[in-house]
């Protein structure tokens, strides 16, 4: 059986062709970000597509060693591990939870954006014990600034569109019966960007990998340069429940 695929082409002359670009060319005149564009939809963004692009992945980058990816990936780093195996916990320790809500949060609005009812689908989705994703965050209790400046580039790219604006009813909604304020948070001010850009949902984990992997990477560079020893849980911390 023959792999299908019409992403890379590499010609018995030598020459490589990504979605029908010579790879000589995008080396030559091409962003990174172009060309991750290029790779997953099949063609060049435009200016504004770039932009927004090149702000997701800068909003994704990195978010501190507390949170589980860093920490799995600096507990590997500091085992001796290499930087491929430290960087494949890190990419693991990254959940729903965690990192990759923003699948969900694509798939909620694409199946939701036309609902007539919101206050009615939101009630039900409480009674059953089902969450939005994309609003609420640990840290950020009020307004999570990435989210923010997010929305403000969507805006000036004009890429803000009818899932950004049902996401911001989305969150009125869900603050109206809840007993803490809740903020949109990275992810939920990313999915509906990316469905505004017409992105299918199941690229919605994809797109937080490409972005948080070089932060991983610097975290394990940190690790092992520091050299610190192996990392474990203090004793005082480890409660033995019988």
């Amino acid at each position: 059986m023959k792999f299908k695929t019409s992403i890379t082409d590499i010609t018995p002359e030598g020459k490589e062709f990504v979605r029908g670009q010579k790879l000589t060319d995008l080396i030559a005149g091409s962003t990174f970000t172009q060309t991750i564009f290029l790779i997953l939809f099949g063609k060049l963004p435009t200016e504004n597509e770039e932009r927004m692009m090149n702000a997701i992945f800068t909003a994704e980058i990195d978010h501190g060693p507390a949170v589980a990816s860093a920490m799995n990936a600096r507990i590997s780093a500091s085992a001796g591990n290499s930087v491929h195996t430290a960087l494949a916990a890190g990419v693991l320790g990254l959940g729903s939870r965690h990192g990759l809500p923003t699948e969900d949060a694509m798939k909620f609005l694409y199946e939701h954006v036309d609902t007539d009812n919101l206050t009615e689908l939101l009630a039900t989705m409480k009674k059953n014990k089902q969450y939005v994703a994309g609003i609420g965050h640990k840290v950020f209790t009020t307004e999570d600034p990435r989210a923010t400046a997010l929305f403000t580039i969507a805006k000036e790219t004009s890429i803000y569109g009818k899932h950004c604006e049902f996401m911001q009813r989305v969150h009125e909604e869900v603050n109206k019966n809840s007993s803490k304020e809740l903020p949109i948070n990275v992810d939920g001010a990313i999915a509906p960007i990316l469905c505004d850009m017409g992105v299918d949902y199941k690229l919605g984990k994809g797109m937080f990998i490409i972005g948080r992997v070089p932060g991983l990477i610097a975290h394990i560079y940190e690790e092992q340069s520091n050299d610190v020893g192996i990392r474990r849980i203090p004793p005082e911390e480890i409660e033995f429940v019988a």
